[in-house]
């Protein structure tokens, strides 16, 4: 995925086995650019490579480019013109121009960075690689740079110098009920990004036959959420129309910073939940967080249709547009 992979674990691995790793980073697109700022190319010193910067448009050029950086040790900028027919050939409509950052690991970019930036992914904490493409000067920081985490958006600071990566956890979602609208919900949120964990502690709904593949927690739902805990990249979704399944979960994701909160109900079943959530201590502001009924109002019917709904939402939320 574009928002999450592992190229700097990649890339750590490599330097540290004695291949020799090079990172390339899109800092910067004109037009129809295969690849998102802050896409990510790892290249070994035996000129093997994981990710990608274009989509295969200019590929070669970037391994050489990058062979030379680490032979040089110096980090350098790249900037190619994508063709029409190279942008048609990756599903774009017409091509653009794109910006490189190109660093070797070790002589460059240092190692005890790159092992602490893989650390702070492996532990689900947000981080900022911060670098002057001019200077070279480079640091890792986990504030000051809110809104493009918020908004999972790497680029340049008004210098036009300084780039900021934006490393952000996975998103996640947790949905209450491995009901049927889950079933059309999970593989849709898997392709848009999402590592989707179920919650339910009926076995015959949360079953591997109903969710093959699927990471299925059939604990009460606020034990599960105890153990998974909640942070900034979650959404969770409630699904199962049952208060006594629903609500613990509600009440843990009301008092974390979860992005989305969903829940599945009528608006009459809605209101009934805001009086309980209302006796449980919360305020209108929080209890406001919730989307119910869940999703845009599509006119969706059936179950696929629901799950477009409540993903969009989520999406909308996301990405701080009206929902």
């Amino acid at each position: 995925m574009d928002r999450f992979d592992n190229i700097p674990e990649t890339a750590l691995e490599w330097h540290r086995d004695g291949t020799g790793a090079v990172l390339a980073t899109v800092v910067q697109t004109w037009g129809s650019a295969p690849r998102r700022v802050g896409a990510q190319l790892v290249v070994g010193g035996d000129g093997r490579i994981q990710g990608s910067v274009s989509g295969g448009c200019v590929e070669g050029a970037v391994i050489v480019e990058a062979l030379e950086a680490m032979d040089a040790g110096a980090h350098r900028i790249l900037e190619f013109g994508v063709s029409d027919e190279d942008a048609f050939a990756v599903g774009l409509a017409c091509g653009g121009t794109i910006r490189i950052l190109v660093e070797p690991v070790g002589s460059v970019l240092p190692e005890t960075m790159l092992a602490d930036l893989v650390a702070a992914r492996k532990s689900r904490a947000a981080r900022a690689y911060v670098v002057n493409v001019e200077t070279g000067e480079r640091r890792l920081q986990s504030t000051g740079h809110e809104d493009r985490m918020r908004m999972d958006r790497s680029g340049f600071e008004d210098d036009q110098k300084t780039f900021v990566a934006v490393h952000n956890p996975p998103l996640r979602l947790i949905v209450v009920g491995a009901v049927h609208i889950a079933q059309a919900l999970v593989p849709m949120a898997r392709i848009a990004g999402y590592d989707p964990v179920l919650i339910d502690p009926r076995d015959a709904f949360g079953s591997i036959e109903r969710f093959p593949g699927e990471t299925i927690l059939q604990d009460w739902p606020d034990e599960a959420i105890a153990e998974l805990g909640l942070d900034a990249r979650t959404a969770v979704v409630l699904l199962t129309h049952d208060p006594k399944l629903d609500d613990p979960a509600l009440i843990a994701a009301l008092a974390a910073d979860v992005f989305y909160i969903g829940a599945l109900g009528s608006k009459r079943t809605h209101a009934k939940r805001v009086e309980r959530m209302t006796q449980a201590g919360f305020n209108p502001h929080q209890i406001g967080r919730i989307h119910g009924p869940v999703g845009l109002n599509i006119g969706a019917a059936g179950p696929a249709e629901i799950a477009v709904s409540i993903l969009a939402q989520m999406t909308a939320v996301l990405r701080g547009h009206p929902a």
